[in-house]
């Protein structure tokens, strides 16, 4: 399944099993953006992504967190 910047829960479950352990609250969108783009799978365009699709990642992921 390929994924784009829309896909926000998917992205999220997948950023918590390749970095388990890390509050996503204290991770910068610069470094959100590269996690993103190198996940497997993610097909989505680099320069595509903007603060608030980047923001609803950070809080699926956040809430993917809390629920562990």
């Amino acid at each position: 399944m390929n994924l784009d910047w829309h896909d926000a829960e998917e992205i999220a479950l997948r950023l918590s099993e390749e970095h388990p352990g890390v509050d996503p609250l204290t991770v910068r969108f610069t470094q959100l953006h590269r996690w993103v783009c190198d996940l497997p799978g993610f097909a989505g365009k680099p320069g595509d992504s903007n603060e608030g699709l980047l923001e609803r990642i950070q809080m699926a992921w956040h809430e993917e967190y809390t629920d562990r």
